[in-house]
């Protein structure tokens, strides 16, 4: 009688770990195609954000935003092993060409520089250790107020975009909603009326079909130019566009540092709440709920921050979509590598990018906003010392246009809430350090008046 024997993983089914993981190749390549799909549409996104920079090249910017994304990707799945996708992180994005470059008034190189140093500062936190020190120094309630503050922050940005809200002739209100009697206008909701019975019907790649369909009704409407030439060579002239001294020289020491420290704790954040709801819903974590190996994930994220920053297309983060191909069965980082070599292969129509139009993105803008909004649910609004920090925190984001002054009125709001109840002793001592740098924030013109004085 002859015995059996189990023949050993080899190949591909050995280093991704596909049968102690319960899946096979071909269940992580469609795994992979459906991440792609419904994430693809930040090849157009991105550059209709960062766009708004001066001088920016969309076709450019597209072109690097799928190079970064795809080795980043590639990246995340060989090294972490886990089936996430990278790409740029919208908010992020928005935060540096509004907020950075057209608020603050720093080069589109030096809002780059900013990503690199604070990509650069959280690769250093993930290998010291300290993670753990951070995640428990901020309370939860703010963490998922910074969430909703961005998604609040790029619906705005969409509205904007769209044509829908702006700043109203001859004064009165600081915004008004502008009746839809633009060409422009009305391709704007004419997409987001796409863009929601696509999502609605969860039509896979809904987004990026929506982009592509209003940008074919803007072309008949005129609104957008019909191309009358068009080239599949791909540039990269934003590669190496980051300057990481514009920011010390143009805002101070101090504002630079805490400007630096928004997005970093931005960065962070998100990337933890990300890596944790995948990893659950790919039965990646241990008995106690924590992702196994989340050391070389966060580091990877991190470094994905820098590159992006390198590559001038804004921070690349782990990408809350990846959800979309672990419910598929996705459960390994060959996933990762499908949607990673799909990202390069989209390179080519990258040229794409430069002929759509504000229009065309915006109603995706909306639609991720409102999802990003849903963290509301978890903040306790009829607790004070939670709730109006958290309300701070969400709404001086999009109305400031300015990440930093969300999450700094947040913290010391949260702080002298504790104060005045007698809970001061419950504030973790890296919080009171965050909240006196940014006091020092909000007040460096009083004090440097009281300096020269």
């Amino acid at each position: 009688m002859t015995e059996t024997r189990e023949r050993p993983a080899t190949g591909l089914d050995s280093y991704f770990k596909l049968g102690e993981r319960g899946t096979s190749v071909g269940t992580e390549v469609r795994a992979g195609f459906t991440t792609f799909l419904v994430m693809a549409y930040i090849i157009f996104v991105n550059p209709g954000i960062l766009s708004n920079m001066p001088g920016a090249d969309p076709a450019a910017i597209g072109a690097a935003t799928a190079l970064v994304a795809g080795l980043l990707t590639i990246v995340m799945g060989v090294v972490a092993n886990v089936p996430i996708a990278m790409a740029a992180g919208l908010g992020i994005n928005a935060a540096v060409a509004f907020g950075l470059v057209l608020g603050q008034g720093l080069t589109p190189e030096g809002a780059m520089g900013v990503i690199v140093i604070e990509g650069l500062v959280v690769a250093l936190l993930v290998l010291v250790g300290l993670r753990e020190a951070i995640m428990n120094a901020v309370p939860m309630s703010l963490k998922r107020a910074i969430g909703v503050g961005i998604g609040l922050f790029i619906l705005f940005i969409g509205f904007v975009n769209g044509g829908l809200i702006g700043v109203p002739e001859g004064g009165g209100t600081p915004v008004d909603f502008f009746f839809p009697n633009t060409p422009g206008a009305w391709v704007t909701l004419i997409g987001l009326l796409i863009t929601v019975v696509l999502y609605a019907r969860k039509v896979p790649g809904a987004l990026i079909i929506s982009i592509l369909l209003t940008t074919v009704v803007a072309m008949l409407w005129d609104v957008a130019p019909i191309p009358e030439t068009f080239s599949v060579t791909p540039s990269f002239d934003t590669l190496g566009a980051f300057d990481m001294g514009n920011v010390f020289t143009h805002l101070g020491l101090v504002a630079a540092l805490l400007t630096i420290f928004s997005f970093m704790l931005t960065d962070f954040f998100d990337t933890m709440g990300t890596a944790t709801a995948i990893a659950e819903q790919a039965d990646l974590v241990d008995e106690n709920g924590n992702v196994r190996d989340i050391g070389k994930l966060l580091f990877v994220d991190s470094l994905g921050a820098a590159a992006g920053g390198a590559a001038g297309v804004s921070s690349n983060t782990s990408y809350i979509e990846s959800s979309a191909g672990v419910a598929e069965g996705g459960r390994t980082g060959l996933t990762s590598v499908v949607v990673g070599v799909l990202f390069l292969l989209a390179i080519f129509v990258s040229p794409l990018a430069g002929i759509i139009p504000a229009q065309a993105t915006a109603p995706v803008l909306i639609l991720v906003g409102f999802l990003m909004a849903g963290l509301i649910k978890g903040i306790d609004f009829e607790d004070m010392e939670e709730g109006f920090p958290a309300l701070l925190t969400m709404m001086l984001m999009p109305l400031t246009f300015k990440i930093t002054v969300g999450i700094g009125a947040g913290f010391v709001m949260y702080t002298l809430i504790k104060v005045v109840k007698g809970k001061a002793r419950d504030v973790h001592p890296l919080m009171w350090v965050v909240t006196v740098a940014f006091l020092i924030y909000f007040g460096q013109e009083v004090l440097g008046a009281a300096i020269s004085a």
